[in-house]
């Protein structure tokens, strides 16, 4: 029987994974997820604002807009937040993690305190897991590392 010769492992210990999509596919993903998501924030704001009532054309372009501010900011995030060091990179996405679900809750009539402490968790949350995601890829000047 034939086996595959064994490899050498990275400096790491850890095999990485095989990147199956080549860099123009990378290029596309990083417009086209921010614009479904986008999408979805805007159809979910819209739909928390009308509380199952017909859909109207102020509520369908409050849905847009809200949308395109969305995908706005996700965009200039995703092209800051690499630059900032590890502790301003995982805050500025909790930042913008918790202020849209604080403001999605806010668009279905929940009172203000509910809407910022919601917004609050998932951020505190959000930080927590992102920083630790950064803190174990990067060094402490926020180059990534290679394992």
């Amino acid at each position: 029987m034939t086996y595959a010769a064994p490899q050498a492992r990275p400096r790491g210990g850890r095999p990485r994974t095989p990147d199956i999509f080549d860099e123009r596919i990378h290029r596309i993903a990083r417009v086209a997820v921010p614009l479904v998501m986008a999408v979805v924030f805007g159809y979910w704001a819209a739909a928390n604002q009308r509380y199952g009532g017909p859909i109207t054309v102020g509520n369908f372009l409050f849905g847009f807009l809200s949308g395109i501010v969305f995908f706005v900011v996700y965009l200039a995030l995703q092209a800051v937040a690499p630059k900032l060091r590890r502790e301003m990179h995982a805050a500025a996405w909790a930042a913008f993690i918790g202020s849209a679900v604080g403001f999605l809750v806010s668009q279905s009539n929940e009172s203000v305190l509910r809407c910022i402490w919601l917004g609050l968790i998932v951020a505190a949350g959000s930080f927590v897991l992102l920083f630790y995601r950064y803190y174990t890829r990067e060094d402490a000047q926020g180059r990534r590392r290679v394992t």
